[in-house]
């Protein structure tokens, strides 16, 4: 590993000891090293890309660099949510309080920030100054937050959930068929935003990214899997449900800003590294994090009959709970018994150093493009993505 990536990983190690997710753990593990104490199955290994390639002379994020991060992000997306809300205020009178009804300020915008501070980090890379480019990507930050939002109006009303984000879920206050209704006029409005920027190669990333969303809550909802498929099964989920938004919206961005094949693969695989570290940390969090602190119930995915990172990784010192990784947890006891036995093996710290390997791997994708302040706010995102409590 360069000294780069060295730094790096000593960032994100450092942090996740001295903040709040670590003080969760902290009661089970006594803030133990996140590293390996033994080398992971071949299936594992084969699953994440961990080249390094050789990375010199690039700054690494220093709190003493960025005073002014914080506004700069907020300038790109202060008329974000107002935007959305006027986009969907043209429809039926019915209809609009439930469509806006997420877009209310409190979320945040993590996919948004990611996306932009993406754009202009390219943009300094390729020198592109152009408004109406920027305009444009912003369009693309929108929309990913849209889609993303209109997902979980439906995930709500597929999981019958009574809260989000600290307060009643739109199918508790409006009913399950206006609330699908609604996410579905979400989606529509997203795609014609989309399509109105006139970039073919855009429209075919954002339809991407909705076809993957489909596809991986129909995996979600498949357990049909065995014992060897189901760590791969719920990589690949995790991708289409999770960080193909943030993979599909960087790559977008980076086609408006007039990047080359090989850059576009750069944020493509920065996108989804990160949305991929992004759904472990939930992953953990779901075990260690509690209801207010979440937003949502916690042991949530337990309960839902979802066996995450933590779970399988936790099935190879403790067998008995395949059984009930079958069953999806349906039978009294079972996730009580998931939730204990996770806690007793290495499940949470193993998940923490494949979220480490992932968020490795996303540093090294930024590593490629020109020193920016931007970049710099992306290192910090990615260095304190283990951290995140929502």
């Amino acid at each position: 590993m360069t000294a780069f990536l060295a730094s790096q990983r000593f960032a994100i190690l450092f942090a996740s000891h001295n903040r709040q997710l670590c003080r969760a753990y902290s009661g089970l593990q006594k803030c133990e090293s996140l590293l390996f104490t033994s080398p992971p199955s071949l299936l594992f290994q084969h699953q994440i890309q961990t080249g390094v390639p050789n990375i010199t002379n690039v700054a690494t994020a220093s709190a003493n660099d960025k005073p002014d991060n914080d506004a700069m992000i907020r300038r790109d997306l202060a008329s974000l949510y107002e935007d959305i809300r006027e986009s969907l205020g043209k429809s039926q009178a019915t209809l609009t309080p439930i469509a806006q009804y997420y877009f209310d300020g409190e979320g945040k915008a993590i996919r948004p920030m990611i996306t932009m501070c993406l754009a202009k980090a390219i943009n300094c890379h390729l020198n592109q100054t152009s408004s109406d480019m920027i305009e444009k990507q912003k369009k693309v930050a929108q929309v990913v937050e849209m889609i993303h939002t209109a997902s979980l109006v439906h995930d709500d009303v597929i999981d019958l959930a009574e809260s989000r984000r600290n307060k009643s879920s739109a199918n508790v206050v409006w009913g399950q068929k206006r609330s699908i209704v609604a996410g579905d006029f979400v989606v529509g409005r997203a795609i014609e935003i989309c399509a109105a920027m006139q970039s073919d190669p855009v429209f075919e990333l954002i339809t991407k990214m909705v076809a993957d969303l489909v596809n991986g809550e129909l995996m979600q909802l498949d357990g049909s899997a065995t014992e060897d498929e189901r760590f791969a099964h719920y990589l690949e989920k995790t991708f289409k449900k999770t960080a193909s938004l943030i993979a599909y919206s960087c790559q977008s961005v980076s086609v408006l800003a007039g990047a080359d094949t090989s850059l576009q693969n750069i944020a493509f695989q920065f996108g989804r590294q990160l949305g991929m570290a992004f759904q472990l940390v939930d992953d953990v969090l779901d075990f260690v994090a509690t209801s207010a602190q979440l937003g949502k119930p916690a042991a949530a995915d337990l309960r839902l009959g979802l066996a995450t990172a933590p779970v399988l990784f936790a099935a190879h010192k403790f067998p008995e709970l395949n059984p009930l990784i079958q069953r999806r947890f349906n039978q009294p006891g079972d996730v009580e018994t998931a939730f204990y036995l996770v806690h007793r093996s290495d499940g949470l710290q193993r998940t923490k150093e494949l979220a480490s390997q992932y968020c490795d791997d996303a540093v090294t994708q930024l590593a490629h493009l020109s020193p920016s302040s931007y970049q710099q706010i992306l290192y910090t995102l990615t260095h304190e993505l283990l951290n995140r409590m929502k």
